[in-house]
């Protein structure tokens, strides 16, 4: 693919887009940044909170343990802890410098402030607001779409600032529609290493730093480690490397990690995979950055029809786009890598998300061990047929039955799984 492609310029752009570092799980993260900004707008400390979230934000902020806190979990503790001690400029690692001092201010916060938690009245989309009260003053600022995306502000019911976000929620992002598998195939094998290494190199670095950590020390329900007990072959550290990973992450880990699609357990997933198996088969750095740059890719091409949040769980996309790398980096044909997908896709499609918690890890697991089992299948052949079940007649009729299948079929999923978690 020549650089002067449209589709080069636009790979390079999404990949700038999604691969981004956060400290934290992404949705108690998205609370914080958007508390920090409205801390800022109001210009004191508020006496009194509202938040208000949608379905799919309560789910994956209940169970997760917010870094710098101390332990703490929830949407009350996401929001206080950027009041007290976020700073906006730094995004999605907008509580990743946080004082001894500022942990007990956090805690205290909790304990002197009335906060107030409005579910609305929607479940898939990624949507919130926090609104700050001091005396007669206010400030509010929305976050919809993707976690980053400020698409109001308000202090005191004047607009300061406002997207038109309802009119174009992916006015901010690259147009997706440009991805498939062919061309991704091709940026994969083309593409000048040196506009993917500033992209590709962070995501390497410090994804596998938090997973050695997560193998390192008792995090979470010690998934990695578990994998590791049976055995210690490439397909183990395959699954633990990136189990791992999220194993620290979900339970407070203060490290940093490069996500992808607005997701630190998918960006670990469609990476540290890669990275187990370049290590094994000594494959050096151009070969393995290609094929981490084509599993990225290939696992937002997946959740570009499934959306952000929804039932679907991501690590499924992340964990079947990371065996694409893996054939890929064995330097596989396109063939059998869009057999990969199609036969990994057709055998986990099935898992659900019930909210960020320690069990994700175990679910990373699962969804790598699909993928590399449906790239053994595609080797020797032996693929799944269209038609069979969600199986499209080519790989791009698949991941469309997949995007349905996420953002429509598992609507009122999503609705059941809910109201188990908060009931």
């Amino acid at each position: 693919m020549d650089k002067s492609d449209c589709c080069y310029q636009s790979y390079l752009a999404i990949l700038k887009e999604e691969l981004v570092p956060a400290m934290g799980c992404t949705e108690p993260i998205c609370l914080a940044y958007a508390a920090a900004k409205a801390r800022e707008v109001l210009g004191t400390m508020p006496k009194r909170v509202e938040i208000q979230a949608s379905g799919n934000i309560i789910k994956n902020v209940k169970s997760v343990i917010v870094p710098n806190t101390k332990g703490m979990k929830g949407l009350k503790a996401s929001v206080a802890a950027g009041i007290v001690a976020g700073n906006p400029e730094k995004a999605l690692e907008v509580i990743a410098e946080v004082t001894p001092e500022q942990k007990k201010e956090i805690s205290k916060f909790l304990d002197d402030t009335l906060m107030t938690i409005v579910p609305l009245n929607i479940i898939a989309q990624l949507d919130v607001t926090v609104t700050l009260y001091h005396d007669e003053h206010s400030a509010s600022v929305r976050i919809a779409g993707h976690h980053t995306n400020i698409v109001k502000i308000e202090k005191d019911d004047k607009v300061l600032f406002d997207s038109g976000y309802e009119a174009d929620a992916n006015a901010k992002l690259t147009d997706r529609r440009c991805l498939n598998m062919q061309k991704i195939f091709d940026f994969a094998n083309t593409v000048d290493l040196e506009d993917l290494k500033p992209i590709i190199c962070p995501q390497i670095e410090c994804n596998k730093a938090i997973a050695m950590e997560g193998l390192k020390n008792n995090w979470g329900a010690n998934i990695g480690s578990t994998i590791l007990s049976f055995g210690n072959d490439i397909r183990n550290r395959a699954r633990a490397w990136a189990a791992a990973g999220s194993d620290a992450r979900m339970s407070g880990c203060e490290m940093p990690v490069i996500i992808n699609s607005g997701s630190g357990n998918q960006g670990m997933t469609v990476s540290l995979p890669i990275l187990a198996y370049a290590e094994e088969y000594g494959i050096g750095e151009e070969r393995t950055i290609r094929a981490i740059a084509l599993s990225n890719l290939v696992a937002i091409h997946q959740k570009t029809g499934i959306g952000r949040l929804s039932a679907y769980c991501g690590a499924v996309s992340a964990g079947c786009a990371s065996a694409c790398g893996i054939a890929f980096l064995l330097g596989e044909p396109l063939s059998i890598i869009e057999h990969t997908l199609e036969n990994a896709l057709g055998m986990a499609a099935g898992i659900v998300c019930d909210g960020a918690k320690p069990s994700c890890a175990g679910k990373i697991a699962l969804a790598i061990e699909a993928g590399i089992l449906g790239y053994e299948m595609s080797k020797q052949g032996d693929n799944l047929l269209g038609g069979d079940g969600i199986i499209g007649k080519d790989v791009e009729e698949t991941i469309d039955h997949i995007g349905c299948l996420g953002r429509l079929g598992m609507k009122e999923t999503d609705v059941e799984i809910l109201k188990i978690m908060v009931e």
